[in-house]
């Protein structure tokens, strides 16, 4: 069983020189390179991943992007910079495979209270709030990590190209009505060397949460 690993990156050098060694084998990665202004780009090629240089900067174009570049029938997107360890994809990949689920995504449960900021925990929380009440959606987090068929996701015709994307994705397949399992992953510190653009600052939490509002008065 193959699937195509999409990593967003801008800036993850330190964070993938550690991650992409420990990524299981039945994952292909693709680093998408996003404006980098480090050797992400040369540190994800001398590793054995593919690179894919997305120039419109934002989340949703970066993903965007890979789901483009991939080929297999499985596509598996999760974030760079070191916080979640990819084993964890591994039970994600089985609920779609052996069609438990048409999406399979990770809840977030943080190591240690420090890992994740308070105001992006409560921006989270809010979002997921709001579309559980809203669309009688069923998980508890943004999807930071995922896995579901690449053809089925690229007929959604997703539109958000900044980090709005995956608040239009629960939505999306909450009414499409795709059959949606959670699996809590553990939520570590970033790789040293690497800062958020989410949540390593309140100004990044708000900016987050501006693309989120877009989405949800749509």
């Amino acid at each position: 069983m193959n699937c195509d690993l999409v990593l967003p990156c801008r800036d993850e050098a330190p964070a993938l020189a550690v991650l992409l060694p420990r990524i299981p084998a039945c994952f292909s990665v693709i680093v998408v390179d996003n404006g980098s202004r480090d050797d992400t780009a040369e540190v994800a090629a001398r590793l054995g991943a593919r690179v894919v240089t997305e120039t419109q900067p934002g989340y949703g174009a970066a993903v965007h992007a890979g789901l483009v570049a991939a080929r297999s029938d499985f596509v598996a997107v999760m974030d760079g910079d070191g916080s979640f360890d990819p084993a964890s994809l591994l039970p994600l990949l089985d609920d779609v495979a052996s069609g438990r689920a048409d999406l399979a995504v990770g809840r977030r449960r943080p190591v240690r209270s420090s890992v994740w900021p308070w105001h992006a925990r409560v921006g989270n929380a809010l979002v997921t709030a709001w579309l559980r009440h809203r669309l009688d959606m069923t998980p508890h987090d943004i999807a930071p990590m995922r896995v579901c068929r690449r053809q089925a996701l690229l007929d959604l015709d997703l539109r958000d190209r900044r980090f709005g994307y995956p608040v239009e994705l629960l939505q999306a397949v909450t009414v499409a009505g795709w059959r949606i399992t959670e699996h809590d992953v553990p939520y570590h510190p970033r790789a040293a060397g690497t800062r958020s653009k989410v949540s390593g600052s309140v100004l990044g939490t708000l900016r987050t949460a501006h693309d989120f509002s877009k989405v949800l008065a749509s």
